[in-house]
């Protein structure tokens, strides 16, 4: 494949779904590679430290070192890096281009909503109580219509999200919608079947436990 073992990944004591993405597809890849992992919670956290910033300015995890020191941020752009060349990203130039279509809505239209309300739900000091009622309607009905798009994509007859084949578009969904129905969003037949297929695949491993016991998935 000619990718590079002995990475190391930057995760965060509680269960992140965007690092999740990551390590579920070098379970897939069967890389090996080693990880620390940083307290978001803490005040400040510990990916503003000065060590953690001049590695990642954005200071935010995942972030991924490759074996030559190379940064590689964003949980999407890793995944991308990732599947080059390998069966989780087609080779075909407009399942490539849709391949990145999905992991965009992940990040633009999913991420920003079911993310933001699992971590409110869990782990954000005072969960909601500092957003107005509008904002919290807005964050519920967003992250719905975001599980409603694939549940339309899906119930059109498709198994996946891109072509014939289990890719990062499905893994990048999967990593928040896994945990969706738990925080009280919506789940139809064709995510729930979605859903299941994904966790039948090789190598699938699930979200890391949380140390903190406020999340039981």
């Amino acid at each position: 494949m000619g990718l590079i073992s002995n990475m190391h990944l930057y995760d965060s004591t509680i269960p992140s779904g965007n690092a999740y993405k990551v390590r579920l597809l070098l379970s897939h890849l069967k890389i090996p590679y080693t990880t620390t992992n940083l307290n978001i919670l803490s005040v400040p956290p510990e990916t503003r430290s000065v060590e953690f910033l001049a590695m990642n300015p954005n200071g935010r995890i995942p972030t991924l070192v490759l074996n030559d020191g190379t940064v590689l941020a964003e949980s999407n752009a890793i995944l991308f890096y990732l599947a080059e060349g390998t069966d989780y990203l087609p080779d075909d130039k407009l399942q490539k281009a849709q391949a990145l279509q999905w992991l965009f809505f992940e990040q633009y239209s999913h991420e920003p909503y079911v993310a933001v309300w699992k971590f409110r739900t869990y782990w954000a000091p005072g969960g909601f109580d500092d957003l107005c009622e509008s904002e919290v309607k807005k964050l519920r009905e967003r992250g719905q219509e975001a599980i409603d798009v694939m549940e339309t994509h899906l119930g059109s007859g498709r198994e996946w999200f891109v072509g014939d084949h289990y890719s990062i578009a499905d893994i990048a969904l999967y990593a928040y919608t896994s945990a969706a129905e738990m925080i009280g969003f919506k789940i139809d037949g064709s995510v729930k079947a979605w859903l299941k297929r994904v966790e039948q695949q090789e190598e699938w491993i699930k979200i890391k436990n949380d140390p903190t016991g406020k999340c039981l998935s």
